[in-house]
């Protein structure tokens, strides 16, 4: 996609958003997400390569659903445990800082994974370094990287990998 193309697109995704979150549109609003939109997209014009360089596929539309699943899945999972953990003070928490790897190359891929974590409650996206992530876990229960890796990467990776490369 040329540069310009992409700058309209994200307009009016930015643009869209702002309206959705805004309900009912009425004339300030749209003036407002015109405006906001169109400082984010001269605010962050450099970082802007990170969503141009991104690949779409057809295979990306069914990964980007399974991954918004296993993200909704993930995300009632750990709300249950921490809510236990509040209402239970019995329950052990084992709160540290752990390292993990990942597999995706695709700088947003690493982002979109960052916050999807981020989100999880009981994780926290400390640090990315690399391949690494560092990791704030309510709970640890895994000891080395791989485990780590296993219990809180993988499960959204596999979407990524597809959606982003």
């Amino acid at each position: 996609m040329k540069k310009p193309t992409v700058y309209i697109l994200l307009f009016f995704v930015l643009l869209g958003m702002w309206l959705l979150l805004t309900m009912p549109v009425n004339l300030q609003e749209l003036i407002a997400g015109i405006m906001v939109a169109a400082s984010v997209l001269v605010l962050f014009r450099k970082n802007i390569a990170t969503v141009t360089r991104s690949r779409l596929s057809i295979k990306a539309v069914p990964n980007a659903l399974a991954f918004a699943a296993v993200f909704l899945l993930e995300l009632f999972k750990s709300n249950i445990d921490v809510a236990l953990r509040v209402l239970n003070p019995k329950l052990p928490i084992r709160p540290g800082i752990v390292k993990v790897a990942t597999t995706l190359h695709s700088p947003l891929g690493r982002i979109v994974l960052a916050n999807a974590i981020t989100l999880t409650p009981g994780t926290l996206t400390v640090e990315t370094e690399g391949e690494h992530f560092y990791i704030h876990w309510i709970d640890v229960s895994a000891g080395d990287v791989e485990a780590a890796s296993s219990a809180i990467v993988r499960k959204f990776e596999r979407y990524l990998e597809v959606m982003f490369g």
